[in-house]
């Protein structure tokens, strides 16, 4: 038995209509030529008069040489239900056959979920694919923000979900840990260093350092353990002292954050690496062996404006247009011979796509990167790594924080912008995943906090979670007072479930697979936010109108097998987003 209830339905349809087709063609009620009519199944969004809908005969009616109303009366008269999932068709339309499910799918629902438990939606899809994910990747000069809350998130549950599919998957946290932001960090804590030994008169702070409180913190760290000693130092043995001090604080602190949060990684990957071990030279060398830079100025540059026209032509764009596009080239490698940010970036996704061997690399990145995305594709695809199909690129928008319907930018205890530190010690790690994961990361997110620690049903994570406390809350009911434990699957008699909440509480329940299939396919976790909200919906419709204590005990049997298979599906999807599904509330 499949999890995807849906798929499997959908399939079902089409191969009942096709076996009736075939029988219908060998008792000469229509002729030949329908074998392969492209025909399709679909969930019509009004399933008053079916729950499935095919429109073979449609499809198949010029090419039988017959009107589709007699095509699919000929196809009914042949068609046979008996143990497949649909009670009845009937014609409707033009010519649509319209399927509706029956007893036989509502039970093998309960017993996927029943048999599925916590792996409820779970596929090979993936079988034998290695995915990296790639997100937060904060630089560690100063505290997470909110965005950085946000990528988090959406990391985290993208990774969780492509595992749900079969994919094996790493990961990753990119530690910008070399480059010009840290020189800047360094000279930062030196120059608040040096003004605490020296006096704040005695060095001027740069005008493009970091001005936060935790260089200050890190400065007098260094004075607390060293003294002065670090003066005597020549400039730049002080200097890769004081980064390497400052990194050494930071980035225990960022794992800690990002632990509280419920994310651990599987790789923390340096960019000093690239560097030490000559990965960067090592790309830059072969995109010049394949003729994709030149010199000038001294620099060495990627042509990235033949790379980018050579993509946007492989990929169907027209000649005429690609010449219209205003490219420019970058440059991998500046006159003072340091190599630049993207020279780096290249070396690093070459590492992952061909000497880690992933088949593809997922980045989490904020929608100002935009521009970089084709042209680091590019530069893949020049180093023949097919670029433009392995590296995908989940874009997030930006984060606006609300409190009494206004903006905040301040922390209230710091002075300083949001951290993430600051966000946890104001509302839940539960509130934070699920309102972070609740929308397309393509749109800007207004988080309000007043909401998000309301215990009502405005609240979208206390909803769901209360769908889940109220629903243990009546098994253990029905235990007590009733003396009736949750039944197993093959116990319960599903035809009995008849009421439109009962049914529409069974079909939701059954799309889980098929919104987690979804999710993956899309990269888009706010699909499993959705799908909880409408799922909690409907059990509080069906609670609401049908009652279990008291009734008829086939019945009330089969209703508690229903508000438990939907109280493990809560709890499954939850679960995906790093939400606790409570059991009292």
């Amino acid at each position: 038995m499949t999890d995807n209830m849906i798929q499997a339905a959908l399939a079902q349809v089409a191969a009942i209509t096709q076996k009736a087709y075939e029988k219908a063609a060998a008792a000469g009620a229509l002729s030949a030529g329908g074998e392969n009519v492209p025909a399709k199944v679909d969930i019509p969004k009004d399933v008053s008069h079916g729950d499935y809908a095919c429109s073979f005969a449609m499809a198949a009616a010029k090419t039988l040489g017959r009107n589709p109303r007699e095509v699919a009366q000929v196809l009914m008269d042949h068609m046979e239900l008996e143990g497949s999932f649909f009670d009845k068709v009937e014609m409707a339309g033009p010519g649509f056959l319209n399927f509706t499910l029956g007893k036989k799918w509502f039970s093998d629902v309960l017993s996927a979920v029943e048999a599925g438990g916590m792996g409820y939606g779970t596929s090979d899809e993936g079988k034998g694919k290695k995915i990296n994910v790639e997100f937060v990747s904060a630089n560690p000069t100063g505290p997470m923000h909110i965005g950085n809350a946000r990528g988090g998130v959406l990391g985290d549950t993208i990774a969780a979900i492509l595992e749900r599919l079969g994919y094996t998957v790493c990961r990753e946290f990119y530690v910008n840990d070399a480059g010009n932001q840290i020189h800047k960090f360094a000279v930062s804590i030196d120059a608040r260093y040096r003004q605490l030994l020296l006096g704040e008169d005695a060095v001027e702070f740069p005008a493009e350092g970091y001005q936060g409180e935790d260089i200050k913190d890190l400065a007098k760290a260094i004075a607390d353990e060293h003294g002065n000693a670090w003066l005597e130092l020549p400039g730049e043995e002080r200097l890769e002292k004081m980064a390497q001090f400052g990194l050494a604080v930071n980035k225990p602190r960022m794992k800690a954050d990002l632990e509280k949060y419920g994310i651990r990684y599987d790789q923390w990957f340096l960019e000093s690496t690239l560097h030490a071990s000559g990965a960067v030279e090592e790309a830059v060398g072969q995109l010049t062996e394949k003729g994709y830079t030149y010199e000038k100025d001294g620099a060495l540059w990627l042509n990235t404006t033949k790379l980018l026209k050579e993509k946007y032509l492989r990929e169907g764009m027209k000649e005429e247009k690609v010449d219209k596009l205003e490219l420019k080239d970058d440059v991998l490698r500046r006159a003072n011979g340091f190599y630049t940010y993207f020279a780096a970036d290249i070396a690093y996704h070459k590492n992952k796509l061909s000497e880690r061997g992933f088949d593809t690399a997922i980045d989490v990145w904020g929608a100002d990167h935009h521009g970089h995305i084709a042209r680091l594709q590019a530069a893949l695809d020049g180093l023949g790594l097919d670029g433009s199909n392995r590296l995908v690129i989940v874009l997030m928008q930006l984060v606006n924080l609300l409190q009494d319907g206004k903006p905040v930018r301040m922390s209230k205890r710091t002075g300083k912008a949001i951290a993430l530190h600051d966000l946890l010690d104001e509302i839940s790690v539960d509130a934070a995943r699920f309102v972070f994961s609740a929308t397309k990361s393509t749109s800007p997110l207004d988080f309000d906090l007043d909401l998000a620690v309301r215990q009502d049903s405005e609240n979208p994570v206390y909803y769901v979670q209360y769908a889940h406390a109220r629903i243990c809350s009546l098994i253990a009911k029905m235990k007590n007072e009733e003396a009736m434990l949750v039944p197993a699957a093959a116990e319960v008699d599903a035809g009995v479930l008849q009421s439109p909440e009962e049914l529409a509480l069974l079909k939701t329940i059954a799309r889980f697979p098929e919104e987690l299939r979804l999710a993956g396919r899309d990269l888009d976790p706010s699909q499993i936010d959705r799908y909880l909200m409408g799922l909690a919906g409907d059990f509080h419709r069906f609670y609401n109108a049908d009652r279990i204590k008291g009734e008829e005990r086939e019945l009330a049997k089969a209703r508690l097998k229903l508000a438990d298979s939907a109280r493990s599906v809560l709890a499954n999807g939850l679960g995906l987003l790093g939400v606790t599904a409570p059991e009292k509330m």
